[in-house]
């Protein structure tokens, strides 16, 4: 399906939920909302579903305005973060239902097919109100996928499982988008989601819509401070800075040796990932000590709160390491995977993209 969106206003009241804006989801792939809580990706989403109907813009289903369309005429698969299912009819039946519907052959085994790969098989004779609440998603995970719509709206659709479940089912729908024909659109508050699923992400504040394209593009080249801070998890470090000769100048002293078109003296924010953040020498890199604050361990990977002259910084760093609270340390950081922001919050510089894809 190519869904077009053009000057897309809604206001409810005195308020305004989407500020203007235009998208055009690729068809064929995955295009993640990416956003925190209230940043307008449901609100966003019921209007592409036809659930609601912009104040103002168009929404142009191959080329034809389709608001106003009942939600019945319109070939949409949509799932909540509130998963639906038909309570009277077992799991079976439930994902069977839209294979019936369009006449589908072999409605047994696509079942099986799409049960297994969402791990649910063993309750395919129950009813909804006997699993829990992950489990219930699953099976409205499944039946969206059973409809084959050439439009798919997924909201958050793996907010409520566990986190190894969530990881699996991440790599099975994303190879399950790959091979399918559908205009996947996926919301997510999760940065790390995002460059999982990959495709396309448009990535959304408060009701604005700051920026689109191929997702590793976004991550690596965000236009403004607002996609920086949206767009990095663990937050990137962002660091008052102003322009000298020789580079990069931070808290008085600490420079960086990064080439800015910036006038000498004005103000600028340097970003700096924590995944960029060292606590190993090496050449050419730029040291700054402190000492440590915090160390928190998440998963495979500790997280190293620090102290520094230019603030506190947080480097994220591979494994299972020990440290000491205020126990000085010193970061690393290679001037080449810097950010700069000017004074307006824009990019104006970034680290290459060569080898990313």
């Amino acid at each position: 399906m190519q869904l077009s969106l053009e000057r897309i206003v809604k206001k409810v009241g005195t308020e305004t939920w989407l500020h203007s804006l235009d998208i055009s989801p690729r068809s064929g792939a995955v295009t993640v909302l990416l956003g925190a809580t209230q940043a307008g990706k449901t609100s966003l989403m019921r209007i592409m579903a036809g659930l609601d109907v912009p104040t103002s813009g168009r929404v142009l289903v191959e080329g034809q305005d389709a608001v106003g369309m009942p939600v019945r005429e319109r070939n949409v698969a949509m799932v909540y973060q509130q998963f639906i299912n038909y309570p009277s009819f077992t799991v079976r039946d439930n994902i069977a239902s839209p294979l019936r519907l369009r006449g589908e052959k072999n409605v047994t085994a696509r079942v099986l097919e799409l049960a297994e790969k969402l791990h649910i098989e063993v309750f395919l004779d129950r009813l909804p109100a006997e699993l829990s609440g992950g489990q219930q998603q699953r099976v409205a995970l499944a039946r969206a996928l059973a409809k084959g719509a050439p439009l798919m709206l997924l909201d958050e659709p793996l907010v409520n499982l566990d986190y190894k479940l969530r990881e699996e089912l991440r790599d099975e729908l994303t190879a399950l988008f790959a091979s399918g024909n559908s205009t996947v659109i996926y919301a997510t508050t999760e940065p790390g989601e995002a460059l999982l699923l990959g495709g396309y992400t448009a990535v959304m504040d408060a009701g604005e819509l700051l920026q689109y394209g191929p997702t590793a593009e976004v991550f690596h080249r965000p236009q403004s401070l607002r996609v920086a801070r949206a767009f990095s998890d663990p937050p990137m470090n962002l660091i008052p800075a102003s322009a000298e000769s020789s580079g990069v100048r931070l808290a008085g002293w600490l420079e960086l040796p990064v080439a800015s078109s910036a006038r000498l003296g004005e103000r600028l924010t340097v970003g700096i990932r924590a995944s960029a953040l060292r606590v190993h020498p090496g050449d050419g890199l730029v040291h700054l000590p402190g000492h440590v604050e915090l160390a928190e361990i998440s998963g495979s990977d500790t997280y190293l709160h620090v102290s520094t002259a230019a603030g506190e910084m947080v480097a994220q760093l591979t494994g299972v390491h020990r440290f000491e609270l205020r126990e000085p340390t010193t970061l690393y950081v290679d001037p080449a995977q810097v950010y700069l922001f000017d004074s307006d919050g824009h990019l104006t510089h970034a680290p290459s993209m060569a080898g990313v894809h």
